[in-house]
């Protein structure tokens, strides 16, 4: 059979719904088989046209690290402003743990991707959703692991390529800050600290056409 066994199956439900966008992570550092099998969980990801067009820079040099904080800091600050009379809300918020993880990761696209037209004619976006495949793989490893990972997007990609020293055409879209924990966060970190609430599936679920609601399964 093509199935996996009850206990197996679990486990995955398990981890999609335990995972978590982890903010507060401990100093130790991670044993390097691990994320060696984090990083190869991420290359079996899914990508259009079998493309690959994940990159990922690990970021062992703590001056590094502290010039890539300074741009999300800088970053931060801006995005507060930007949202008005939400600003210091935002502010308050931990919004990454650059400085505090055992590993960071910077996932990249690769250069030349306009030599990969398989699937992407039309929907050229679809190397960023390959990459994001490559992530959520391992988020999800990282979660049955035991281990945190943060995403932090807040930053100006092309300040953050100059300092990787990425070719033209490359281009950062995910910071990924990767620890051991104190313990995961019992509902997402935006949802405790009441940013936003998680809608409804039924909400966002349409038949044949758009806002066109599926009768419910009762």
């Amino acid at each position: 059979m093509n199935r996996y066994n009850d206990l197996e199956i679990a486990a995955v439900y398990r981890a999609i719904r335990e995972r978590r966008d982890m903010r507060h992570f401990l100093p130790d550092p991670i044993d390097p088989e691990l994320l060696a099998r984090l990083l190869q969980a991420a290359h079996l990801a899914p990508s259009v046209g079998f493309m690959q067009p994940w990159r990922f820079i690990r970021i062992s040099d703590s001056r590094l690290r502290r010039d890539m904080h300074a741009l999300v800091e800088a970053e931060r600050v801006r995005t507060a402003v930007a949202l008005g009379e939400r600003e210091d809300e935002f502010m308050r918020l931990k919004v990454e743990g650059i400085l505090d993880c055992g590993e960071v990761l910077v996932a990249a696209l690769m250069d030349e991707r306009e030599r990969h037209v398989f699937g992407r004619r039309t929907l050229p976006e679809m190397d960023l959703a390959s990459v994001a495949c490559a992530i959520q793989n391992m988020w999800l490893a990282a979660r049955a692991e035991g281990i945190g990972l943060g995403w932090v997007s807040l930053f100006d990609p092309l300040a953050l390529g100059e300092l990787l020293q990425l070719p033209p055409g490359a281009k950062a879209v995910a910071i990924l800050c990767l620890g051991h924990v104190e313990q995961f966060y019992a509902k997402p970190m935006l949802e405790q600290e009441n940013w936003a609430q998680r809608q409804q599936l039924e909400s966002l679920l349409f038949e044949n056409h758009w806002q066109n609601h599926a009768p419910s399964a009762e």
